[in-house]
């Protein structure tokens, strides 16, 4: 493997590790505050209620943008490729996830994340190019 490809990797990986530790961490921050049920809580009842799977819908979509961000500074070249390339992971990985999790909540959610995987990573790589 040359130099570049490493380098696109680690620039795909970083916004990977950016959106996981910014999801991850305001989740837990929100169980913190008692705004969301704990995990426990949650497998046994699940997350239902419409306002907190918005909210989780729009810190996502931001943390999407960000990422993408993150991997557009990071590559070597053609920043809006790397910035696409983690929304089109997330396309197939939300779609799986949603398959898996049919039974546990409404199906707007998932729908909503997935159609706004593309237009969040276009938007960090937007911001990252201008």
């Amino acid at each position: 493997m040359n130099k570049n490809m490493l380098r696109s990797m680690g620039a795909i990986l970083a916004a990977f590790v950016t959106v996981f530790v910014l999801s991850l961490g305001t989740d837990f921050l929100l169980e913190a505050a008692g705004v969301f049920p704990g995990f426990k809580e949650q497998q046994a009842h699940g997350m239902h209620t419409w306002w907190m799977l918005l909210l989780a819908t729009i810190y996502r979509s931001i943390y999407g943008v960000i990422g993408s961000y993150v991997s557009a500074s990071l590559a070597p070249d053609r920043p809006m490729l790397h910035a696409m390339i983690p929304g089109i992971i997330g396309l197939v990985l939300i779609t799986a996830g949603a398959i898996a999790m049919s039974d546990k909540g409404p199906v707007w959610y998932p729908v909503a994340l997935f159609m706004l995987a593309l237009p969040s990573a276009w938007l960090g790589g937007k911001l990252r190019t201008r």
